[in-house]
């Protein structure tokens, strides 16, 4: 045993504030996402690199989220709403902090053309971090639908929005997304209108399309239909891309390897961007940058994309990808399919009120 050695009082006093400091790169940081948005291996991978616990936590649709953020406190350090309507909508309330790209040292991977997309909505791309990015489409059971109707135009939203159509498929079962900033719109592009129009009555007749099919929805869901689609419990459904392409991979591996497939309408598609950001009142801001730039690294942003089937902001992830993901034109579209493609804008406050009473109308059948 090594001999004693005499501490000051005031070195032993030192010693004691030491032991009680957080050691560097302890701390949380309380992570609010989509279900199935990252891959858990990376985040065990960012817990043992920083020593910052993740407190992971999800939800199934922008108005939920939206929901919490409006109420204030939510606890939460990083979010990852959808550029618009809803991000655009919260950054004009107030409702985040501006991104220290000095702290992000992975900025420079970010996509330079989906960041000009994304400064329509957060000019300067000074509060957002684009994450992932996809479209809205059909995803359905091919035998299933071929059983019940050889010709179904799987690539139109007649299948989803023909009462005369979309009723064979009652029995194998149909649901939508529950988000009528999703379902709206495409309802307003399968008429041939504007499909960001905030008129009324461009927004009534929307309605009444979703109305008329609604006998055959089983249900409206933003992640159910997932496993719902995989394991055979319905055969059609209006959702994300991605989220088909997850249903497909699954169902690929059940006993009855079912077949799934997605198309992207040919009457055009809603282009959406999901970000993170930082909310006003986040309790670890600086926690949340470290997590921001922990998602900006490629092999993170590679590792979501091949959990998810979403194309990433990340240009250097890329190389890293499968040629199944970064070849494929249902994930990253050639500009002819593109150029279909659609956004939509926040809208005041009482455009959304009305947009949302509709969408109301529309599930209770009142």
């Amino acid at each position: 045993m090594p001999p004693l050695i005499p501490v000051s009082a005031a070195a032993l006093v030192s010693a004691l504030i030491l032991l009680a400091s957080p050691v560097l790169g302890q701390g949380k940081v309380n992570v609010y996402n989509w279900s199935d948005y990252i891959a858990e291996g990376q985040l065990k991978i960012f817990e043992k690199d920083t020593g910052i616990k993740v407190n992971y936590t999800t939800y199934d649709s922008n108005e939920i989220l939206d929901a919490k953020l409006k109420t204030g406190r939510s606890g939460y350090d990083v979010v990852v709403p959808t550029a618009s309507p809803f991000f655009v909508r919260q950054l004009a309330a107030g409702l985040f902090l501006p991104i220290e790209r000095s702290k992000l040292k992975n900025w420079g991977n970010l996509d330079p053309e989906i960041m000009a997309a994304l400064a329509k909505y957060d000019p300067g791309n000074t509060h957002a971090v684009p994450w992932m990015w996809g479209t809205t489409g059909i995803g359905y059971n091919v035998s299933e639908i071929r059983k019940r109707m050889p010709n179904a135009p799987v690539d139109s939203l007649k299948i989803i929005f023909d009462p005369a159509i979309v009723a064979k498929f009652k029995d194998c079962g149909v649901m939508m997304l529950d988000s009528a900033t999703d379902v709206l719109p495409a309802a307003l592009n399968y008429l041939g209108l504007d499909p960001d129009s905030k008129k009324p009555e461009d927004l009534a007749k929307a309605a009444d399309v979703v109305k008329a099919v609604r006998p055959f929805v089983r249900k409206f869901h933003s992640s159910e239909y997932i496993n719902a689609l995989a394991g055979g419990s319905v055969c059609l459904v209006l959702g994300f891309s991605g989220d088909i392409f997850q249903a497909r991979d699954r169902a690929a591996k059940a006993k009855d390897k079912q077949e799934i497939a997605y198309t992207i309408p040919r009457e055009g598609s809603l282009l959406w961007i999901d970000v993170a950001a930082i909310p006003k009142d986040a309790p670890d801001p600086a926690e949340a940058l470290r997590f921001l730039d922990f998602m900006l690294e490629p092999k993170v942003a590679a590792a979501s994309s091949e959990l998810t089937g979403y194309a990433n902001a990340n240009t250097a992830a890329t190389a890293l990808l499968p040629k199944d993901i970064s070849g494929n034109p249902l994930i990253y579209p050639p500009a002819s399919v593109r150029a279909r493609f659609y956004t939509i804008t926040a809208g005041t406050a009482e455009q959304v009120r009305e947009r949302t009473r509709l969408w109301t109308t529309i599930k209770t059948g009142r």
